[in-house]
């Protein structure tokens, strides 16, 4: 995939809690037909809170989301230094427009969703998400549900080709699921090295190479596990629903699946998809979202080089019109369809 490089870099190694693009962002929001007032905001992927303190020290009012505990919890100082500023909410960015209408807070001028696995996950060998870090095979954004675990371990082998070929673009699937399954079979695979291991010796690794050959399974199991292209598509329609005419919806993507999704909500939602030169579009819905420039910007040479994460991060933004929201249908997206998530989780898992 495009973005592999990056995709190493963050599956395997530690990256600095800097938030990616904060510049691009924040110009976005400048444009603003509000811009000149205190602007209502939903951040929502908190993480270490980065862009959240970026808005809040230019006066606006965040309501701010993330379903890692953990982000929760040590978001509480600024939470405490800006508590009439901020609103920290443990939930999904999926429910973005219920959490926004329990908190009073809405409608909104500005969405901006950073969409990916944190570097603070990244960096904690518990949880699971690099494969430079021996740690409990779990990548549970969420810290409950199925973990990764429970899907290499009880996935049937077909089920497994097809997600690692489809979510990680692993063009060596059912080589990879095939030796999973083998090792499996001797014994419960539970950690990232082992995991990392097995990949490996299927694959190969040249001397210098930069990107580990596990790097597309890690992807894949992550983006399958936290449900992350189901959860994006949600999110947008989300965002649609609770922006108000003229507000912006901003988003920083890392890989080619999500950056196609975002590219085709803005699409579908501006009007501008085209139809078969043999079947025209017809009955073009009205434009909810309007759109400027080339579409995306892409990190600046001396971001990119000073934080490995921004290498390969793609901004696309579109302002809301006037336009009543549409009916959130999912099919926009062309999502594959995989195995149940559900029907993964081992017995005594949480």
């Amino acid at each position: 995939m495009g973005d592999s490089d990056i995709s190493g870099d963050i599956a395997g190694g530690s990256s600095r809690h800097v938030p990616v693009m904060l510049n691009e962002v924040l110009a976005v929001l400048d444009g603003t037909p509000a811009s000149s007032t205190r602007l209502r905001l939903v951040d929502g992927t908190f993480g270490a809170g980065g862009y959240s303190k970026a808005f809040l020290e230019r006066g606006h009012l965040v309501l701010a989301i993330d379903r890692d505990p953990d982000a929760i919890r040590d978001g509480q100082e600024l939470v405490r230094k800006y508590q009439d500023s901020l609103t920290l909410v443990k939930g999904t960015f999926s429910d973005m427009a219920t959490i926004a209408t329990l908190a009073g807070f809405g409608p909104v001028d500005g969405v901006i969703l950073d969409i990916g696995v944190s570097s603070m996950q990244i960096d904690q060998a518990e949880r699971g998400f690099s494969f430079q870090k021996d740690g409990p095979l779990d990548m549970r954004m969420s810290q409950s549900g199925v973990s990764a675990a429970d899907v290499v371990n009880n996935i049937a082998q077909p089920d497994l080709t097809r997600l690692l070929g489809l979510l990680g673009e692993e063009r060596r699937a059912s080589h990879v699921a095939r030796a999973i399954v083998r090792e499996r079979d001797a014994s419960a695979i539970t950690t990232t090295d082992r995991l990392a291991g097995v990949v490996e010796k299927t694959l190969g690794r040249k001397p210098g190479d930069k990107i580990h050959p596990a790097t597309r399974t890690f992807q894949a199991l992550r983006i399958f596990v936290n449900q992350e292209l189901e959860e994006l598509g949600k999110a947008l329609f989300a965002a649609e629903q609770l922006l108000c005419e003229g507000g912006r919806l901003i988003v920083v993507t890392f890989h080619s699946l999500e950056d196609r999704m975002v590219k085709h909500f803005f699409r579908n939602r501006a009007g501008t998809q085209q139809g078969s030169r043999h079947l025209p579009l017809v009955n073009q819905d009205d434009a909810t979202f309007r759109l400027e420039g080339k579409g995306f910007f892409s990190a600046s040479r001396e971001e990119a080089q000073n934080n490995p994460r921004a290498r390969s991060a793609k901004l696309r933004w579109g302002e809301r019109t006037s336009k009543d929201f549409r009916n959130a249908d999912m099919s926009i997206f062309g999502l594959p369809s995989l195995a149940s998530l559900a029907t993964l989780q081992s017995p005594g898992g949480q």
